[in-house]
């Protein structure tokens, strides 16, 4: 049960054009975790419904002078804002300074331990507005009063500990039109996600991501290595990899040597034997493998190997590197998640025509029929796996240079309703960390929740089918 109390006096200082505002919170989380949490000023973007967007601007681990931009959620559209990390005291106080539209702020938050594993946070703000805001102050208190108590609302939300997740997954009937469950695809869809918090550390665990040299896998690899994990790059172009390393490290403040790099082509079987034997041999454990790579294809081509590419890449790969990497998986319990895509809701799998030969080539259908091949498998690998717990997932829709390039119109059509990567990756990274997912295996997830495999007729994949395609595979990309 959460501890959490609210309390927000709003102060006023004789000296015209400051305010102060106090909120105390205690949350289910050591003083360490918080800290770690809030030293990084960008996750405020997380937990401050206020707040847009978030970037810390300088590279590397946290420190006095780092520097943060905003966007802010103000009337009349986003604001920016800038601030300045000016004094730590690890782990029980950070003093930022900022400056926004007609106001300055100093924020200083004190972290004290209480009994077990709990923290009580304060946080203050002194608030010194000018030009027609200091005379506004007064009708303003109210509302600067509501924006305080929902940021520090958000926060507790961010560091309590989750409930598990239920695994009944419930169809709705937006999602069996499609079309309006489509819309949550937007970043409509994760701003209306009641918890955005990733705070849950994973130092001490290794996390593999492939494709992480831009969208989704970056935004991801960047994310789990600010919660501390050591993160292993696997793509197929050492440069691009080796600039994704760098940026990873400029973000979470991780030293190059804990990020390993890996080159190695991934719709090619025998580069991804290749790849994770090396793996194998270099890693005692993996705790969190990420299937991500993927890619769509306007036009139809086939790998050395004679696959289709689309199916090489978004089917092939993920399923064979789960299985050259079981061993490493099961060694620690670890987590699978394979990135799908909500395309699948519209396609089937195609047994007759897994290369697909048949008919006028379409990249979107070859894409989603792939992706529905991997959600599939991803719950099988969940039934004979049981010690390893098995996800898939999708990401809604993200503006990533693989939708800009390979779904042109798509993009300019949804243009700034797409999600970012981040917002596309959250789910993502709240899989390989969240402790309220321990236990389930074999879902398949949007936005944090369970969602079902299938809702238009003739799309659901039988037990029959289930089997036949794991016979295709084996023939097709086994040893």
């Amino acid at each position: 049960m959460s501890a959490t109390s609210l309390n927000a006096p709003a102060q006023s200082s004789a000296l015209s054009g400051r305010e102060t505002l106090c909120e105390t919170i205690t949350v289910q989380r050591s003083v360490e975790e918080v800290y770690a949490y809030l030293v990084d000023f960008s996750t405020i973007e997380q937990w401050d419904p206020g707040v847009h967007r978030a970037v810390k601007t300088t590279p590397g681990a946290p420190r006095a002078g780092s520097r943060f931009e905003l966007s802010l959620n103000l009337p009349g559209g986003h604001q920016p804002m800038d601030y300045e990390l000016i004094e730590l005291d690890a782990p029980s106080r950070l003093v930022l300074r900022g400056r926004g539209p007609g106001f300055s702020v100093i924020d200083t938050i004190r972290l004290t331990a209480l009994d077990g594993a709990r923290c009580q946070i304060e946080y203050r703000a002194e608030l010194r507005f000018e030009g027609w805001r200091a005379l506004a102050r007064a009708p303003m208190r109210p509302l600067l009063k509501r924006i305080g108590r929902q940021a520090v609302s958000g926060l507790a939300r961010a560091l309590n500990p989750e409930p598990p997740v239920a695994e009944r997954v419930r169809t709705r009937l937006s999602e069996r039109l499609v079309l309006p469950a489509a819309l949550d695809f937007t970043r409509r869809g994760y701003l209306r996600m009641p918890n955005k918090g990733l705070s849950h550390r994973l130092e001490g665990r290794t996390v593999l991501v492939t494709g992480p040299s831009t969208g989704l896998g970056l935004a991801t690899a960047c994310e789990c290595a600010r919660l501390g994990a050591r993160v292993l790059l696997v793509g197929r172009d050492e440069l691009r990899l080796q600039r994704a390393r760098q940026a990873v490290a400029d973000f979470s403040g991780q030293t190059l040597d804990q990020m390993p790099v890996y080159v190695a082509d991934l719709s090619f079987m025998s580069e991804l034997r290749q790849v994770a034997a090396r793996i194998r041999k270099e890693e005692p454990v993996l705790d969190v493998l990420i299937n991500n790579a993927g890619a769509l294809f306007a036009e139809r081509g086939e790998t050395a190997e004679g696959h289709e590419r689309a199916l090489a890449i978004n089917l092939l790969a993920p399923w064979a590197l789960s299985r050259e990497l079981m061993p490493l998986l099961e060694a620690g319990g670890g987590r699978i998640i394979n990135v799908a895509s909500g395309g699948l809701y519209l396609q089937p799998l195609r047994l007759d025509d897994m290369q697909y030969r048949r008919g006028r080539y379409d990249g979107a259908k070859a894409y989603a029929r792939a992706k529905r091949g991997l959600v599939s498998v991803s719950q099988r690998l969940a039934k004979a796996h049981p010690s390893v717990s098995v996800h898939a997932m999708h990401p809604g829709w993200a503006a990533t240079p693989g939708v800009a390039k390979s779904l042109p119109a798509f993009n300019r059509a949804l243009g700034e309703r797409l999600r970012d990567a981040r917002m596309g990756a959250d789910t993502i990274v709240w899989l390989a960390s969240s402790p309220a997912v321990a236990g389930s295996t074999g879902l398949f997830w949007f936005d944090r929740q369970p969602r079902p495999v299938s809702v238009l007729p003739g799309t659901d994949v039988s037990a029959r089918q289930s089997d036949r395609l794991l016979k295709w595979l084996e023939e097709n990309a086994g040893d």
